[in-house]
């Protein structure tokens, strides 16, 4: 790992596979973690506080939004969401690659904040296929899926403000160019310096 990490954007409309792209890529790249989010909303059975978000109470949240806590933040269903600052921070300076799974308004925030950062738009091969994948889910009326989809469209016209973009048609070829992303990143200059310092001064002697 390079002495300090990378932080990346992920972004998709719902339906798109994001979630199961970037549990795959950090099972197979030792030096990716996700970010876990703050959260004012309840934890759910199951769930774990330090791994599926970091709950707080209200009062909290709003009070590390006052303080400048966050990297971004946003209300959603009535629950607030955020990335802390700190701890992006911490995670970066411990050399690990780290993933935000933001939408694209959370996406504006921290490139305000860190512009260093890469993005990834992540895309279904079709309206159809993204369309299909949301009845497959068995979840929702229809009603709810013409939203999700009208909501989908508008998300996608984002997809010029990312770095890469990423079709998800063949899963396995969507995780390889996902993958040679982060890859290719690990193999730039400056990172190469930072973890091969003492062989590169061994070779020019």
């Amino acid at each position: 790992m390079s002495s300090i990490g990378t932080l990346y954007i992920v972004s998709a409309p719902s339906g798109a596979g994001k979630t199961s792209l970037v549990k795959a890529l950090i099972d197979s790249l030792p030096f990716v973690r996700v970010s876990v989010s703050h959260t004012s909303r309840a934890i759910r059975p199951g769930e774990v506080c330090g791994v599926n978000y970091h709950f707080v109470e209200r009062n909290v949240f709003e009070s590390m939004i006052e303080n400048h806590e966050f990297l971004e933040h946003a209300q959603v269903f009535g629950n607030l969401y955020g990335t802390s600052a700190a701890w992006v921070k911490e995670t970066l300076n411990q050399g690990y690659d780290l993933i935000l799974e933001i939408d694209w308004q959370g996406a504006e925030q921290v490139r305000k904040l860190m512009p260093e950062a890469k993005s990834i738009f992540i895309l279904p091969p079709t309206q159809q296929a993204l369309r299909q994948r949301l009845n497959n889910r068995g979840q929702d009326s229809q009603e709810v899926i013409d939203q999700r989809m009208s909501q989908a469209v508008s998300e996608m016209s984002h997809y010029v403000d990312y770095d890469y973009i990423v079709i998800n048609d063949d899963f396995s070829t969507a995780l390889d160019d996902l993958k040679a992303i982060f890859r290719a990143n690990q193999l730039r200059l400056n990172a190469q310096a930072q973890s091969h310092k003492v062989l590169l001064n061994d070779l020019i002697q």
